[in-house]
């Protein structure tokens, strides 16, 4: 078996983290977001409109729902139905996304400044 050089380790451990990021994503939105929207629409609370399928509000939910005492002055979800319909499972995945998401996005952008094509 042949040895692995460092890029080869960085290729293995850019896709390890990806595959992380997109279940931790999957599971945000089918758990928490979606419990979250439903509640909201017992309420007649509704999502923005522009936002169907881009996913903005991903990070706004789950940031409210990691730092639920920060002082917010504006957002695109409702602040006070979020806090009110969150659970604890939902914090675990709060954070579980955005850990993945700083560890795939830092990894991301070192990969392609160390890798990159050379300017």
């Amino acid at each position: 078996m042949s040895e692995l050089s460092t890029e080869d380790w960085m290729g293995i451990f850019f896709f390890i983290t990806f595959c992380m990021w997109s279940i931790a994503v999957l599971l945000f939105g089918r758990i928490t977001v979606k419990h979250i929207e439903r509640e909201m629409a017992k309420e007649d609370i509704l999502p923005a409109e522009w936002d169907k399928g881009i996913g903005m509000r991903y990070p706004a939910y789950a940031s409210i729902i990691m730092r639920p005492n920060a002082k917010r002055h504006a957002s695109i979800v409702d602040i006070e139905a979020t806090k009110r319909f969150s659970r604890k499972v939902d914090w675990y995945l709060a954070v579980f996304v955005q850990i993945s998401s700083v560890v795939f996005f830092t990894l991301m952008f070192t990969v392609a400044y160390l890798y990159g094509p050379d300017s």
